[in-house]
């Protein structure tokens, strides 16, 4: 069984976060059938809600690295189109829950309840001014089939 579930980047930097590989160095994955431009872009981890142990856990190779929409006032640079990766300050990079190969397999957690741990740039690869707003911690409650993710929010941890 696989836990799915949509992620949304936004730089809210000064400067264009891009890729930590120049790109002759990118790696064809045959999961999406094109270029990566990073190994680990964001990675995911179950952990246990009483324990903080890690149940589960998966990875985000960028996919595209690309602004998908910015805010008011900010403007699109960069598109996968125009074989471009990159994110611009004020815009967001959206991934949604169906892209394959990105998910956690859950197929041996038992039913309870747990914290689902998104840490974008996980490796500090890409340059920031600042790390610690890179963290989303949500609770997750499964019931064996069936799971419901709620509370979502900035971690420090």
């Amino acid at each position: 069984m696989l836990l799915r579930f949509p992620q949304r980047v936004k730089n809210q930097g000064t400067a264009d976060f891009l890729p930590s590989r120049p790109r002759y160095s990118w790696e064809w994955h045959s999961c999406h059938q094109h270029f990566h431009s990073m190994d680990e872009f964001s990675h995911y981890e179950l952990l246990d809600a009483s324990t903080q142990q890690s149940v589960a856990e998966g990875h985000k190779a960028s996919f595209c690295l690309e602004d998908t929409s910015c805010d008011y006032g900010y403007y699109r640079r960069f598109a996968c189109t125009s074989h471009s990766q990159g994110l611009s300050p004020g815009c967001y990079d959206t991934y949604n829950a169906d892209i394959d190969c990105q998910w956690i397999d859950i197929t041996d957690v038992k039913a309870g309840d747990y914290i689902l741990k998104i840490n974008v740039n996980p490796n500090y690869h890409v340059p920031e001014s600042d790390y610690s707003n890179n963290v989303v911690r949500c609770a997750v409650q499964y019931t064996g089939n069936y799971a419901h993710v709620s509370g979502c929010h900035l971690s420090s941890y």
